[in-house]
């Protein structure tokens, strides 16, 4: 059995996490690398890969080697063109964390690299593997929805202030906008349920509770004397017992992204689409609808369920109940993080190496969903409606399936 030599650039969040299922040294996969430029995360990297693994704060030191069999980048958005054009011009194949790059053209660039050095790029779009979405897109194949025709998608951030507005998330020097940081997997999904891809967006956004007036080097902690009375303040200690990172201000200055917004999308098959985002709400929630010529899906994440509502015919609306279904889904496909995913795209990958069996989103999926984000958000911020331009400088193979 061949055992898969793994390397990390960006050793802690997602990264951190895939350890669990790509680290088995009596297994197919290896984690034998690592590069961070944070001492705690390589700390921890070096408790679970051992004092053997390379731990290093340069990651042109990782890829330097030639012992690798693929890299696995999950640094913060606006460094993955650099490291992932890097890796692939040194000859890595690799597993790219969404969104694949914060601009359409920084997308281009990552997809020529893996063309013109014959590299394999995976995205992690988690989605893609779970239970509750694969069945969604079962069904949609099946027909029961007839036609896909309309597609809308509302996702509430009740932890927004925590995950994207006390750090490095609120800039767009960063991010771009959460259409992409955030966003990306709800895209990606949009255009697999529909088959095809987004072809021009208009939006509206703004922030309609965060940023503000307060000094940029404020930070949530003991020493702000609005501590007792911010509805925003942080803990003062993650579960690992060391002080929370994310400890901006949430309502400084700088920050410049949107935290409330609504987009409107054209599909190339004609399919009309919309997309809500809001990190002001209390609850965390996201579900999607489908609807069709024969029926509708209503998706819930948070509770991993489908309901299924077929369009009666010749008969009276009250009546609908009889045509309403909930969509068994197997409980124990749910286990593990992003409810079931995250262990069936780490295998996905391991098989994409192993085995050459393509895993389910390509790298025009990838380009895609970032493509249809910046649209997006160059609408929210100038206005009219955006086209999205269509691939530079490499060229895709057929996708939608």
């Amino acid at each position: 059995m061949k055992q898969l030599r793994l390397g990390m650039i960006g050793v802690w969040g997602r990264a951190y996490y895939f350890k669990d299922h790509l680290h088995r040294p009596d297994g197919e996969s290896i984690i034998v690398a690592g590069a961070d430029t944070s001492d705690f995360a390589l700390e921890k990297f070096t408790e679970y890969a051992g004092t053997d693994a390379l731990a290093t704060r340069d990651y042109r030191e990782l890829l330097k080697r030639d012992d690798l069999d693929a890299v696995i980048i999950a640094t913060p958005d606006k460094f993955h063109e650099e490291h992932a054009v890097a890796a692939l011009e040194a000859g890595h194949h690799i597993y790219l964390e969404k969104p694949m790059a914060i601009t359409t053209e920084g997308c281009d660039r990552i997809c020529g690299a893996a063309e013109k050095n014959n590299r394999k790029l995976m995205i992690g779009f988690p989605l893609r593997y779970s239970p509750v979405i694969e069945r969604a897109k079962e069904l949609i194949a099946e027909g029961a929805l007839g036609e896909v025709r309309a597609i809308w998608m509302r996702h509430f951030l009740g932890y927004g202030s925590d995950f994207y507005f006390h750090d490095w998330h609120s800039l767009r020097d960063n991010v771009n906008s959460l259409l992409l940081q955030k966003a990306s997997h709800d895209l990606d999904v949009m255009h697999w349920f529909a088959d095809s891809y987004t072809e021009a967006a208009a939006g509206f956004g703004g922030l309609d509770m965060f940023g503000g007036d307060r000094p940029n080097d404020r930070i949530c902690d003991t020493t702000c004397e609005e501590r007792d009375t911010c509805t925003e303040a942080q803990p003062l200690a993650d579960r690992f017992g060391l002080p929370f990172p994310r400890r901006q201000c949430a309502f400084r200055k700088e920050i410049d992204i949107e935290d409330n917004l609504v987009v409107s999308l054209r599909l190339a098959n004609g399919v009309k689409a919309a997309y809500m985002q809001c990190s002001l709400s209390p609850d965390a929630e996201r579900n999607y609808a489908i609807i069709g010529t024969e029926g509708r899906l209503e998706i819930n994440l948070h509770e991993n369920s489908i309901r299924l509502m077929k369009r009666p015919h010749n008969q009276a609306y009250a009546e609908m109940d009889r045509h309403t279904s909930t969509v068994e889904i197997d409980p124990e496909s749910l286990k593990g993080d992003h409810g079931g995913a995250d262990p069936k795209i780490a295998r996905g990958f391991l098989d994409y190496l192993l085995h050459d069996e393509a895993p389910r989103a390509s790298m025009m999926d990838g380009r895609m969903s970032v493509a249809a984000g910046c649209a997006a958000t160059e609408s929210m911020r100038q206005g009219g409606i955006h086209n999205v331009p269509p691939p530079q400088g490499w060229t895709p193979s057929p996708t939608m399936k």
